[in-house]
């Protein structure tokens, strides 16, 4: 455990951190900053978790679950990278080069070998799923979500890269 470790505080005077160095931040905006200033992720204030909601928490997604600033400034600067080079005319060129269904996958790889990029170097497949999701919601495309595997006659299969799960449904 380092010896900045920002935690919230209930107190009558509202929302309060206060960091394993003895200081107490009067406010969210103010644990942030002492956490940039220490080396910490500004989103998880360190503690390497983000709640999503009452009593659910998650692996930060802002320095990927490491608690420190280098990490968090690193995912930031790649998602705004892949923001600047991945445009909707580029996503638009792509799926219009498709006839048919096609997978999220396959777009994410075409403008990933079409930009040259190796994998990995941008948050790909992400850019290009908040792209799709736009053209979607402009009424230019219809996205479907298919099973990946049917059991029987009345379960389908979905697998869940993301989170390392299956998921079955009955019919």
């Amino acid at each position: 455990m380092s010896e900045h470790a920002i935690s919230p505080q209930t107190g009558i005077l509202g929302d309060a951190y206060a960091c394993g160095c003895g200081v107490i931040l009067g406010g969210r905006m103010a644990a942030e900053l002492h956490a940039a200033e220490n080396g910490l992720c500004s989103a998880c204030l360190g503690s390497t978790e983000e709640q999503v909601a009452p009593g659910l928490r998650r692996p930060c997604n802002s320095c990927v679950g490491s608690g420190r600033r280098r990490e968090q400034v690193t995912w930031q600067l790649a998602h705004a990278e892949a923001e600047h080079l991945i445009t909707m005319t580029v996503v638009r060129g792509v799926v219009a080069g498709f006839d048919g269904p096609f997978h999220l996958s396959e777009i994410a790889d075409t403008v990933r070998s079409g930009l040259g990029l190796p994998a990995g170097r941008l948050p790909v497949g992400p850019r290009v799923r908040d792209l799709l999701l736009q053209l979607q919601a402009a009424g230019e495309i219809a996205m479907l979500s298919a099973p990946d595997e049917m059991v029987g006659t009345d379960m389908v299969l979905y697998r869940d890269p993301q989170w390392q799960r299956v998921r079955t449904l009955g019919l």
